[in-house]
């Protein structure tokens, strides 16, 4: 593992000038006291609370707000110091001279055109996780940064909190031993009534609704779907996505892997009655090559933790740790059948004071700090890519019903085309990525 938070194999796939890239001429060289000058794309739920994570830090300021619903730029005005622009069109912030980078934080159908549009217009970018909607997606934002020379920070905060980066001293000496089973869940008991039912209607005042489709099939608003429930339409997003990648994301890190070798989802809408088009019970197995499985399940069905304690568990050959908020465990092995049943290492406990691991704020400190170094950050696009495509590989298995061997080179699927033809989507017109 780099400094970065890389694998050694996705360290080495960046080439040796990836570390000390010069500015492009559309971008301005930025001295230690010039305060940086953001534009933040998408304001609502995560874009707000991003919004005060990044307001945490005094040498950026917010020149510009966009959304397409006008009361969430009002609402996000009101946090700023000063008076900020205003637009419901990405374009307008990108066309600008005085944005040195911008914070987005718009649907996930949406991140890719306005990453690959960023770089190209010269900013760096902080783009909300998942990185992208389909894998082609993820790998032409990479190559959008790589190209431009932007820096490119994926809101996989964990990345940068510091009691992962313990966590993974610890596993990566072999402290915990062999991990074999990683485990994490995201739950919340949906049942019966989930987000709702609700025809096609007239969208609400201030949504400008084409332009929140964007590259997605024009179709009549629908409540249950904007400005917040899309994380339950199959379109837009899935909470495989949503929540899996963070888990998915600090699985690879912690345990070195950059991609599974196979993948099998199952599931399905087992008991919620609401308008989703994802399910609401799901499970995807991945299996690596180095010998582990990685488990995510998806239960709205069923709120009772599913972990002895933590947000995320591995399970280790002298050691099971579990991690989450503020604290980390690690409780000894004993040896199993045929085997010396005494404890096969000490138990260890680090707790840190809640004010000291807010991630999201170190993670916006640090996308900033890499504007100015043009270091690589904590969460670097490729590293993004790599998380996210595990997520949108175990929706394709639950959509096709089979599990699928992944070729993580040449990100394909080597014994399903059908599988193969749901790696990326044609989009509206006239929304491109080039």
């Amino acid at each position: 593992m780099s400094q970065f938070g890389m694998t050694r194999r996705e360290f080495s796939q960046l080439g040796i000038g990836a570390l000390a890239w010069s500015a492009v001429s559309r971008s301005r060289v930025l001295g230690a006291n010039d305060r940086i000058r953001l534009g933040f794309i998408g304001v609502g739920n995560r874009g707000s609370q991003l919004l005060d994570a990044f307001l945490k830090h005094e040498d950026m300021e917010v020149v510009v707000l966009c959304d397409v619903y006008e009361p969430y730029l009002d609402r996000a005005q009101q946090k700023l110091p000063r008076k900020a622009d205003t637009t419901i069109d990405f374009r307008k912030v990108l066309d600008r001279n005085d944005v040195d980078g911008v914070v987005i934080a718009t649907p996930d159908h949406w991140h890719a055109i306005q990453t690959i549009w960023a770089c190209r217009a010269g900013k760096d970018v902080y783009v909300e996780k998942p990185l992208s909607i389909t894998v082609v997606e993820g790998r032409k934002m990479v190559e959008a940064a790589r190209k431009y020379q932007r820096i490119v920070q994926v809101g996989t905060h964990r990345r940068s909190s510091k009691l992962y980066a313990e966590l993974y001293e610890l596993v990566h000496s072999g402290k915990i031993g062999k991990v074999t089973v990683s485990r994490a869940y995201r739950l919340s008991n949906m049942y019966p009534n989930g987000i709702g039912k609700a025809a096609p209607s007239a969208p609400p005042p201030g949504l400008h609704w084409d332009l929140w489709l964007g590259p997605r099939p024009e179709r009549p608003f629908q409540e249950t779907i904007a400005p917040y429930k899309f994380r339950w339409w199959d379109l837009y997003s899935s909470q495989m996505a949503n929540w899996g990648v963070h888990y998915l994301d600090a699985i690879r890190w912690l345990t070195d892997e950059l991609a599974p070798s196979s993948v099998c989802a199952m599931g399905g809408r087992f008991a919620v009655d609401d308008d989703r088009t994802i399910p609401d019970t799901m499970e995807a197995v991945f299996q690596f090559a180095s010998g582990r499985l990685a488990i995510f399940g998806q239960y709205e069905a069923s709120g009772v933790p599913a972990l002895a304690q933590g947000e995320l568990e591995l399970r280790g050959t002298l050691g099971a740790a579990y991690i989450g908020g503020t604290k980390f465990e690690i409780i000894p092995e004993r040896g199993g059948q045929f085997q010396d049943p005494s404890p096969r290492m000490e138990p260890i406990r680090v707790q840190v004071p809640a004010g000291e691991n807010d991630m999201t704020v170190d993670h916006a400190r640090n996308f900033l700090d890499c504007m100015r170094s043009r270091q690589l950050p904590n969460a670097d696009v490729e590293i993004g890519h790599r998380s996210t495509t595990c997520s949108l590989i175990a929706n394709i298995s639950l959509a096709v019903g089979a599990r699928l061997e992944w070729d993580a080179e040449k990100e394909r699927f080597t014994n399903n085309e059908e599988a193969n033809q749901m790696l990326h989507y044609e989009y509206r017109k006239p929304w491109s990525l080039d």
